[in-house]
């Protein structure tokens, strides 16, 4: 896995910035009135070597996240008790949980997505697309009706390596058949789903930075694409992982830190850490608390409303 560890090694050296005071950056009024007051960033774990896919599981009361380059899944309670869920874990990186209740798995260093059934074995969802292999599966979603969707750059692997003709985002339908809903990305990244799941954000890392928007047909297809924002900055980083909360305003990682944005698209300002964040989700017991991996770190914010339950 040699190839995997001098990407990820790139992109921490690439993302990393260590800053001396985490702080919240405001481009508008209500930016502040998101979060608990005292305003507090906590960090609960660290010491990992590039942390990724956070998933609150709710039965269990505890959050699960990637340490890519580790191989490993990590389980963390929230009083900060870090315990190891998988090892080998395939170099998983995106993590999220199916309608029947599976941990969904992007195997970052496998070139594949895959399923965790209730007696622990694993079921490959899909690793291959017209014959060929895919990338390297990054990041992932499930719709309501229970179809899964997934990003898949080749940042796990060499440019040899490539199969596919593009970088795509595909669509697992609930009856297992898959299909490629989007060819025209660099390099296609996070993804989440509005409120009432009928868009679906998708990010474009590295070259042109950016955040798309697109809608869902009742058929499960993409269409109307759109720019939601432009995310270009002086700052390192690149657009990576995102989640929703419930008042439908959009945190997504990007540049410099974790980029809040209202539903009609406007920035409302941006969470400053220590480390440069690559994803984020919700959990505690009222998902109130926003869950931050950050290159070699947990953080966490405790927030006024709830996010989006998974």
């Amino acid at each position: 896995m040699s190839r995997i560890k001098r990407s990820l090694k790139q992109i921490q050296k690439n993302l990393r910035q260590q800053l001396t005071s985490p702080r919240f950056e405001a481009q508008d009024p209500h930016f502040r009135t998101l979060f608990c007051p005292p305003l507090k960033i906590q960090r609960l774990a660290t010491g990992f070597q590039f942390t990724e896919g956070p998933i609150w599981i709710k039965t269990e009361g505890c959050l699960l996240f990637s340490d890519i380059p580790g191989n490993t899944i990590y389980r963390l309670q929230p009083e900060g008790k870090v315990s190891v869920f998988r090892q080998p874990s395939g170099n998983a990186n995106g993590l999220t949980c199916d309608r029947q209740g599976r941990l969904i798995a992007c195997e970052h260093g496998n070139r594949r997505v895959t399923g965790t059934e209730a007696d622990g074995s694993i079921t490959v969802l899909a690793d291959s697309f017209e014959g060929k292999p895919l990338n390297s599966p990054n990041d992932v979603v499930v719709a309501q009706d229970g179809s899964i969707y997934f990003t898949d750059p080749p940042y796990g692997i060499q440019p040899h390596q490539q199969q596919q003709p593009v970088q795509g985002v595909y669509r697992i339908s609930p009856e297992g058949d898959l299909t490629r809903v989007v060819d025209d990305f660099d390099r296609p990244n996070g993804l989440a789903f509005n409120q009432d799941g009928t868009q679906l954000y998708i990010d474009d890392s590295s070259k042109r930075r950016h955040l798309r928007v697109f809608d869902v047909e009742p058929n499960g297809e993409l269409t109307n694409g759109r720019l939601f924002y432009d995310m270009a900055s002086d700052r390192d980083g690149d657009p990576d992982g995102m989640t929703v909360d419930s008042q439908g305003n959009l945190y997504c990682t990007g540049p410099g830190g974790i980029w809040v944005f209202s539903e009609a698209g406007q920035h409302l300002g941006t969470i400053v850490l220590r480390e440069q964040p690559a994803n984020c989700t919700w959990g505690d017991a009222d998902y109130c608390s926003l869950y931050i991996t950050a290159c070699t770190s947990i953080y966490r914010i405790r927030c006024r409303q709830p996010g989006l339950s998974i």
